[in-house]
């Protein structure tokens, strides 16, 4: 019997990579968005195995009811969903501000809290359930002009290390991680700072590079693997070495 993931963000970037990849390796996947997700997105072979369902994770009264009728149990839940609005902090408005906490923040703790059940049903002493949060370097290294996506990951973190304490007894393991720059729609809509409020991307790694989704869907595939039965309560960045420290523009790196 195959084994069963959750995953939010599923229509684009690092969510729909997550949904491919675990697909490939004979997972059934239930993947959630708000927007559609397209029948050209690569899961027509897998239409056993693959259940689109509209969702807007900020939403209480949706996530309750997609993990209710979701039963009996998961393996992984995967949390992809995110947004990005960018301005000055004097200059944001409120209900931009909102609209980050709500998805990324609010969004991550309602799919964990729902999911949490599902996932304790299916774990096993030999095999426990894990969850993989998209958290981002921006939690670590923030920088002007987004800070509110910037707290939002934050938060996200340090949900990760209270939950995967508190959970760990139940047989739940919980991980983020913090990608860098990653070629996706998201970043890619806030590529132009002329439109974006002066917000810039943190661009090529020092490996040469921005990421792109499956770079994070590879370490990702770590922490559901046998490999990191041990490894709970950590943000791993993926992020080529992006804030691992600062290099001057101009430097001969």
């Amino acid at each position: 019997m195959s084994k069963i993931a959750a995953i939010t963000g599923a229509a684009s970037g690092i969510g729909q990579a997550a949904c491919r990849r675990l697909l490939e390796a004979g997972w059934t996947v239930v993947g959630l968005d708000n927007a559609p997700i397209r029948p050209d997105a690569g899961f027509a072979a897998y239409q056993d195995r693959f259940r689109p369902i509209r969702c807007d994770v900020a939403d209480a009264a949706e996530v309750t009811a997609v993990f209710q009728e979701m039963g009996p149990s998961l393996n992984a839940l995967v949390t992809c969903a995110g947004v990005l609005r960018t301005a000055l902090m004097e200059d944001m408005p409120i209900e931009d501000f909102d609209f980050v906490m709500n998805v990324n923040t609010r969004g991550t703790f309602l799919c964990a809290q729902k999911a949490l059940p599902l996932l304790r049903a299916g774990a096993t002493p030999d095999n426990p359930s894990r969850i993989v949060m998209l958290s981002s370097v921006a939690a670590l290294r923030p920088k002007i002009v987004s800070g509110a996506y910037a707290a939002s990951k934050a938060a996200v973190s340090q949900l990760c290390r209270v939950m995967a304490a508190e959970w760990a007894p139940s047989g739940v393991l919980v991980n983020a991680l913090a990608p860098g720059t990653v070629d996706t729609p998201m970043v890619a809509a806030v590529a132009d700072p002329a439109a974006s409020k002066g917000y810039r991307p943190s661009g090529v790694s020092p490996v040469g590079r921005i990421a792109q989704p499956d770079d994070v869907v590879d370490v990702m595939m770590f922490l559901l693997s046998d490999a990191a039965r041990y490894v709970t309560g950590t943000t791993i960045p993926v992020d080529g070495g992006t804030q691992a420290a600062f290099i001057p523009p101009g430097s001969n790196l």
